[in-house]
């Protein structure tokens, strides 16, 4: 039961799976691997599959909360996180030079180097790394299904889902690298808007959770060489009238993640959708348009609550892998790059990371690109090449 306690798997890592839990936390998010109890819901999915009835249970669950961390490293924030994802005011990258109207290479990054800085000794101290991550991006970052095991005795024990995926993998061999283990982690769940306010208040040290790179956020956080290449695209029904990310989006009714690289194409270029919430960003907003989570637009899909989900080609992909009756519309429009994210500041915890992606790609990427993603991402050769200031 959610206690805001971290749990440790006596198989992996610890996990804290409520401290910064979404609408959709709690619930696996492989294919099948949840059944709808509510037979009012379950009713109006109209024949979607049961993946699909996992994500509408996710989408109907409590708001967001950010819970402390117990023992947490001396110095680190403990306050509540406030805010749609954002900290208080905007910071421009220390000696940067750019403003978010001159940035012209966000993806820049700062050179490799394994010397310990401030940052990464706080991690050494505290023996663990504490990674924001996500549990509802099949994967990506997704909850493998609760298991029961009968005893010799008996007694049935209960072991609860894992974190699995590509970004899941990446984490791990970043604690390994800078703790000698990858089990030395803790993973905390945190929903799509609020991804730099943990960064922000030092809930976690970095966020492994398909965070694109853009001018914006490098003057909210530090984030590393790019690992993965993506493109916006629209996901719709099979048999949806809409064709991609064009006029035939005029009057439909569009769903994006709340701080998402989505919802400011949309502010961009809307071609007629609608695609805001009376009362975003306040008390009254009803989070259908616009959700904390990327996951709760495929429940509101299915549910008929809207038309179409705008999110990046790599997510698509796997919801559409969960859900048979979806898929991607046209082609992606736009070239993007996932970055680790560290708190602005956090200089030698950054180049710390880009020592580790320089091995990583060296091999582990590709393992991990064919486990994950080669089935529904085929065709990708490798990660992109790193680029630096």
């Amino acid at each position: 039961m959610p206690d805001g306690i971290t749990h440790t798997d006596p198989a992996g890592p610890a996990e804290d799976p409520t401290g910064l839990a979404g609408p959709s936390s709690g619930a696996a998010s492989g294919p099948g691997a949840v059944r709808l109890t509510a037979r009012r819901v379950a009713g109006r999915l109209r024949g979607w599959g049961g993946v699909a009835a996992m994500a509408t249970v996710c989408a109907l669950t409590a708001s967001l909360t950010l819970l402390s961390l117990p023992h947490a490293s001396p110095g680190a924030a403990q306050g509540p996180v406030t805010g749609p994802g954002v900290g208080v005011g905007v910071q421009v990258r220390a000696g940067s030079g750019e403003s978010a109207d001159e940035c012209r290479r966000p993806e820049a990054s700062l050179t490799p180097s394994s010397a310990d800085g401030p940052a990464v000794a706080a991690i050494k101290q505290r023996g663990k790394l504490i990674v924001g991550v996500d549990q509802n991006s099949y994967r990506w970052g997704y909850r493998t299904p609760a298991t029961t095991t009968v005893l010799p005795d008996g007694r049935k024990e209960a072991s609860p889902g894992r974190l699995v995926g590509f970004d899941i993998d990446l984490a791990r061999a970043i604690a390994k690298d800078i703790l000698g283990d990858e089990d030395a982690i803790v993973f905390r769940t945190i929903p799509t808007n609020q991804r730099i306010a943990a960064l922000e208040s030092r809930k976690v040290d970095l966020v492994v959770r398909t965070m694109t790179i853009n001018c914006k956020r490098i003057q909210q956080v530090s984030f590393s060489t790019a690992y993965f290449q993506v493109g916006q695209q629209i996901l719709a029904p099979k048999d949806s009238e809409i064709t991609g990310y064009d006029t035939s989006l005029s009057g439909k009714r569009v769903c994006t993640a709340e701080g998402s690289t989505a919802y400011e194409e949309l502010e961009e270029k809307s071609f007629g959708a609608v695609y805001k919430d009376v009362g975003d960003g306040t008390k009254d907003d009803p989070d259908l348009l616009t959700v904390p989570n990327q996951l709760d637009c495929l429940a509101r899909l299915q549910m008929g609550e809207v038309d179409a989900v705008l999110t990046d080609n790599a997510l698509g992909a796997g919801q559409a892998a969960q859900d048979p009756a979806v898929e991607l519309k046209g082609k992606p429009f736009t070239t993007e790059y996932y970055g680790v994210a560290a708190k602005l500041g956090d200089d030698d915890l950054v180049r710390r990371v880009n020592k580790v992606l320089v091995d990583y790609r060296q091999g582990p990427w590709q393992k991990a690109y064919e486990t994950w993603l080669k089935a529904d991402l085929p065709g990708i050769s490798g990660p992109p090449a790193p680029t630096y200031k």
